[in-house]
């Protein structure tokens, strides 16, 4: 049965459906939820499945790296052993002499080369911190960690908006063209977050023949779910940065970063930075400061885990397996109650960690509050946007991959609801 969109319905009959909607929300509330759909996590049951990797060392294990027989108990190898690098480097489709192995997270890297770049400038530019203003373009909606490292440090940003091939980039070349305040431009160019696009091979190839007004300017190029595919038939790809930067004659031009916080363990992997021998012979600097070196253990705890880039595919295989149910009951869901009531629209990703919602305008913050108070938590509203402020105050990311998928039908059937109240209450201008 085709259902009428909400803004045709006459007042009354608004009026009549927001009473239902009301009796059924406060039925709801009495059900007593208690779900997290707040941040991407990784569920027990995708962590459960990485457990063997604490069987490949014990007491009696060879501790020493099989490329370098670097004793991973002492210093020394502080880029990372080689065959973590080799790995890290397969991940990010680079060479591996482009690539540090860093600590458990890729965040960690990108505050501390934003860090670096405000007390040390890039590669002899000025430091950030002795500039009047500094600025980061942010592609929104977009990631709030992101968002949060350059506000923490006082940038300021300048949202671009996205589209299914990634940002506007009419917007982003006209801007690095005109302010040499603008030094970086935060990406997750592969099934972003949150809306699961991928950047198409035209948006890559301009982002690599960019003419920034300003020599330190750099790409933040965030792969965090790079090899994170939901179905095998439908795996996007994207061209390589680094090389594409090469190719253009911009070979310094952008930092790539990566780890296996959602591939092994969150918040016990390991992860990478890729970029040209300038950047990091110049990141080297600060490093042999900063660290005698990172867990070498853990590099090779995973390295004799995984084996290679075709254990990692494996691994990340039967992480597919688990999440996509997941995906597919919100989607399920969202199409059979909001499909053609013209009040909400939503991405359909073939990989990463989360769907976008988009609601009508003005109607994302009393979603999330309707939300909570039933029992399930989402993303603030907000929070896929610079300093938390979406200006149409619609964008609602959903996370589905911590709830079973029992409990992502149930929470997405009271979401639902929400978004029907609220949107009924907007167009009665309560």
């Amino acid at each position: 049965m085709m259902k009428k969109p909400y803004h045709e319905l006459s007042r009354e009959q608004l009026q009549e459906l927001h009473e239902q909607l009301l009796k059924d929300y406060e039925n709801a509330k009495d059900r007593g939820l208690n779900l997290d759909m707040s941040r991407g996590k990784p569920s027990i049951s995708q962590l459960d499945m990485g457990m063997g990797i604490f069987d490949v060392l014990n007491s009696e294990s060879d501790m020493k790296s099989s490329m370098e027989k670097v004793d991973v108990r002492n210093y020394g190898a502080p880029d990372g052993l080689m065959e973590a690098k080799q790995m890290m480097a397969d991940i990010m489709g680079v060479s591996a002499d482009h690539v540090i192995v860093c600590g458990n997270a890729s965040l960690n890297i990108m505050y501390d080369t934003v860090s670096r770049s405000m007390t040390q400038g890039v590669m002899g530019s000025t430091p950030w911190c002795k500039l009047d203003r500094v600025k980061f373009l942010c592609p929104s909606p977009g990631y709030d960690r992101h968002f949060g490292i350059t506000e923490y440090f006082g940038i300021e940003m300048i949202p671009v908006p996205m589209t299914p091939q990634g940002p506007d980039m009419d917007i982003v070349e006209k801007l690095v063209a005109e302010d040499a305040g603008i030094k970086g431009i935060w990406c997750v160019p592969k099934y972003s977050n949150p809306q699961g696009y991928s950047y198409s091979d035209e948006t890559v190839r301009r982002f690599a023949a960019l003419r920034p007004a300003a020599e330190d300017f750099r790409i933040f190029w965030d792969n965090a779910y790079v090899v994170h595919h939901l179905y095998e038939d439908r795996q996007e790809e994207i061209l390589e940065m680094l090389s594409e930067c090469g190719k253009a004659g911009n070979p310094d031009m952008v930092y790539e970063f990566a780890s296996t916080s959602k591939i092994s363990f969150a918040g016990a992997g390991i992860s990478a930075i890729a970029a040209s021998k300038g950047n990091l012979d110049f990141i080297r600097k600060s490093m042999a400061i900063q660290t005698i070196g990172f867990d070498k253990v853990n590099q090779l705890r995973h390295v004799r885990y995984f084996k290679n880039f075709e254990g990692i595919k494996a691994h990340m295989r039967k992480h597919a397996a688990i999440l996509r149910p997941k995906f597919e009951a919100v989607q399920e869901v969202l199409e059979r109650e909001l499909e053609g009531l013209e009040i909400g629209t939503w991405t359909k990703p073939n990989g990463g960690y989360f769907i976008s919602f988009d609601a009508l305008d003005g109607c994302a913050k009393a979603i999330v509050e309707k939300c909570k108070e039933a029992g399930v938590i989402l993303t603030g509203a907000g929070a896929t946007y610079p300093y938390g402020r979406d200006p149409k105050d619609s964008n609602i990311r959903i996370a589905p991959s911590f709830p079973t998928p029992e409990e992502m039908a149930m929470a997405t059937d009271l979401f639902v609801l929400c978004v029907k109240l609220v949107s009924v209450e907007k167009l009665l201008g309560m």
